[in-house]
């Protein structure tokens, strides 16, 4: 043994200086070892101490062996009990509705199993500051439901430990923290270990609140922290290790009715946006002048969306239904977001925020989603959201005290009173269904209008027809020619650089070239998808990266026949935005290839999925994990990719290997 801290002479021994683990834990360990992976807590059985039973706990860290230790207060619940509270709470969550019910069900349930005096199902936003969305406590303590925590209360690299480590207790604020001795030791990662010492700022903010002991267990979605149900209790209170693991396992259950409950909202919404499309589109008539269907259908289209009000706007000419700002703000407003509809749709919640005019009638139209058909004299059609003012409630003004300065010395807040604030310029947000929607029914309206157009073209054009089919035939022919000599001139710039590759004499040389290949390759597959399908201004991501990951596979040998695992739903995207997703998975499977595995194959799993209002690439390796801290090409690369998506690049430790999720909006806005 090199190091202790705490009581170790006082609770287990005087005398531990240079003596084997073993004898002091009175047990043997080695079998244990293999089981201890770094970020695995392997129980000990019960360790004798001077006066008392302690638990222990096993950890591997920097390579040594470290065992916390802790009194056994009172004799641990049996397995059979455990079983049937966590047998219970489970059959609670599969009876709740929604993510509010769940939520409201979960709160008593942590409660009763803590035995805490407050317990809060506590969920981050999109903009980053927590939300109280269920609450549990004692009678008499202040409410925090629906309570807003800013941001900063919980900064990103502690959210960061909430994933590593599930839950962190903290049995007495007024603890005495102790150093490790010897000196030599005390700087070993202590990232794993549950009885470590807090941050200073986090206890003095808990006391600013008046908790004496609190608890948080992580809520992790797919990887990501969804929330956190936050403990608190007035006096000092331990949390034995069967209870906390009973926490652990109850909480990973809530994250996964959490997914179930909201991919089924998402479910009932598209079907719900199906149905009102399909009634909508049965209604247009090949013989219906567009406009007249327009007008004619301007409530229904309101409904559809759910929005306040509905605009279509063609030259001079404006169609409205429901409440919509004057001609003249309706004229302005499709002139400045025409240039915003290349990938389909636009949408936002906050227009004034970056269309400052529409301040003005903001009570109308502060929510926008807006999608053009493309004709002679282009029609716009918005959809309408008013303005909702909302009375946001903190946990303390979120402002005060608030400091520009990045290198500002952290201080907690003192006060958590309700501190209210008045929200405006903002209306519901669009969800991505919506988006989607909005996006499918553009496409069936210029499809239909496209027919009717066709037919009246065939009865005005009969006697020109044949020519017609001649230009529509010498198009076709040219649009291919093109198609075949980019392709070619794509094929060639492969051939050149294979034949470079080949005399290489450096391997760093031959390596880069073959990636460089696979780049070309990445630009190459959207062209051809985008020739191949009925439009050009989008494809099928999903399709794409399938495509995609089936030529690299092809381009790095037979050993990664078998290496890929895709998981891919459909995601519709513009093609500039799918090259670069393209480029950014063809540089993580690359990274892989050389960092990961050395050159080798080995497992990497790929998962496309829409995420609130995003969509979110997830590459999994199994590999070696995270070695090199030098930026090189490719990752420049990758990183300027993400930055042109406006998303985000995240990684994390997969246990073993590397995590790496890229989060984008979808719509490019």
């Amino acid at each position: 043994m090199t190091g202790a801290a705490g009581d170790v002479d006082e609770r287990l021994t005087p005398v531990w200086v240079g003596r084997r683990l073993d004898e002091l834990l009175a047990q043997d360990i080695t079998p244990l070892l293999p089981l201890a992976e770094p970020g695995v807590v392997v129980p000990l059985a019960t360790v004798p101490g001077r006066s008392e039973n302690l638990g222990g706990f096993l950890h591997i860290a920097d390579g040594c062996i470290v065992v916390e230790l802790e009194p056994v207060r009172e004799a641990p619940p049996s397995a059979a009990q455990v079983l049937a509270k966590l047998d219970r709470a489970a059959a609670a969550f599969e009876r709740s509705s929604d993510l509010k019910s769940l939520c409201e069900r979960a709160a008593p349930i942590f409660r009763e199993l803590t035995g805490f005096d407050r317990v809060m199902i506590y969920r981050f936003l999109d903009d980053g500051a927590g939300l109280v969305i269920a609450e549990d406590k004692a009678e008499g303590l202040h409410a925090f439901l629906n309570h807003h925590f800013p941001a900063t209360d919980i900064p990103r690299q502690a959210r960061a430990l909430y994933v590593r480590n599930r839950i962190r207790v903290i049995p007495d604020v007024d603890y005495a923290p102790v150093p490790i001795l010897p000196t030599e030791v005390a700087q070993i990662n202590l990232g794993d270990v549950g009885i470590r010492s807090v941050s200073p700022i986090h206890i003095q903010y808990l006391r600013n609140m008046g908790v004496r002991a609190s608890a948080s267990i992580s809520i992790v979605r797919d990887g990501l922290l969804w929330g956190l149900i936050a403990c608190h209790h007035m006096r000092p209170r331990e949390l034995p290790y069967e209870v906390r693991a009973a926490c652990t396992a109850l909480a990973g259950g809530l994250a996964r009715q959490i997914r179930a409950k909201e991919e089924a909202e998402t479910y009932r919404e598209r079907i719900r946006l199906r149905s009102a499309e399909d009634a909508i589109l049965s209604r247009v008539s090949p013989e219906e002048d567009f406009e007249h269907f327009i007008e004619a259908m301007g409530e229904d289209l309101c409904r559809m969306l759910g929005s306040d009000g509905f605009a279509a706007i063609q030259g001079s000419r404006i169609i409205t239904a429901g409440r919509c700002p004057a001609g003249a703000d309706l004229l302005d407003l499709a002139r400045w977001v025409q240039p915003r509809l290349q990938a389909e749709t636009f949408a936002t919640r906050d227009l004034s925020a970056q269309h400052p005019p529409a301040a003005a009638y903001a009570d109308l139209a502060s929510g926008v989603l807006a999608i053009a058909i493309a004709r002679e004299a282009p029609m716009t059609m918005i959809w309408l959201r008013a303005e909702e003012r909302e009375i946001v409630e903190w946990a303390g003004n979120p402002h005060k005290g608030a400091s520009a300065d990045p290198d500002a010395i952290l201080t907690p807040r003192k006060s958590f009173a309700a501190w209210c604030e008045e929200v405006g310029g903002r209306s519901r947000a669009w969800t991505l269904s919506e988006v989607e929607a909005a996006g499918r029914l553009r496409r069936h309206l210029f499809e239909a209008r496209q027919s009717r157009r066709l037919r009246e073209l065939n009865r005005e054009l009969s006697a020109t027809i044949s020519d017609k089919e001649a230009l529509l035939h010498q198009k076709d022919h040219l649009l291919r020619e093109v198609n075949h000599r980019v392709q070619n001139s794509l094929q060639l710039v492969q051939a050149f650089l294979a034949l470079q590759e080949r005399a290489a004499t450096e391997s760093d040389s031959a390596a880069t070239l073959r990636e460089a290949q696979r780049r070309i390759s990445a630009v190459a597959l959207v062209h051809r998808r985008l020739y191949q399908a009925d439009q050009v201004e989008t494809v099928d991501l999903a399709r794409y990266l399938e495509d995609l990951a089936g030529e690299i596979r092809d381009s790095m040998g037979s050993e990664w026949e078998d290496a890929l695992a895709l998981d891919l739903a459909p995601i519709l995207i513009s093609a500039d935005r799918a090259v670069n997703v393209g480029l950014i998975l063809t540089e993580l499977v690359i990274n892989a290839n050389k960092y990961a595995y050395g050159g080798g194959g080995g497992p990497i799993s790929i998962t496309l999925e829409p995420y609130r209002n995003q969509f979110r690439l997830i590459v999994a390796d199994r590999g070696t994990g995270k070695t090199r801290t030098r930026e090189g090409f490719g990752t420049r690369m990758m990183n300027a990719m993400v930055q042109r998506l406006d998303g985000t690049i995240e990684q994390s430790d997969n246990l073993p290997g590397l995590r790496v999720i890229v989060c984008a909006p979808a719509d490019g806005i």
